[in-house]
């Protein structure tokens, strides 16, 4: 599945404008947004991969088009997946930036590989 780049342009554009410069990395398909080493949100299967604080996701996943992200069969701790429904307007969108953004200084970092 191809990237939705106006979805990442206007991603990038948040970000320009709370002054954070992700690091862009293709992965499962998508694209991810890296902060501070860490997955920030990324574009996945025509959607939001939204990483949140675990603490919240029953109250975010009651939002439009918002449900917990299933992966490999299991449900991934902390990543909402967001429908374009629930970020189509601006508003929506910078919603799911700013929470993910909230939420990276105490995400953890996954482990490096050694090469």
């Amino acid at each position: 599945m191809a990237i939705d780049e106006h979805l990442a342009d206007r991603m990038r554009q948040f970000f320009a404008e709370k002054k954070v410069t992700p690091e862009e990395k293709k992965m499962m398909g998508g694209l991810g947004f890296m902060v501070d080493d860490k997955l920030c949100i990324g574009i996945y299967k025509g959607g939001l991969m939204a990483r949140t604080d675990p603490e919240e996701e029953a109250t975010l996943s009651n939002k439009l088009g918002a449900e917990p992200m299933i992966h490999g069969g299991r449900p991934m701790k902390g990543y909402i997946m967001v429908a374009p429904e629930g970020f189509d307007s601006d508003d929506d969108l910078e919603f799911w930036i700013r929470k993910c953004l909230e939420f990276n200084p105490k995400a953890k970092s996954s482990k490096k590989k050694k090469k």
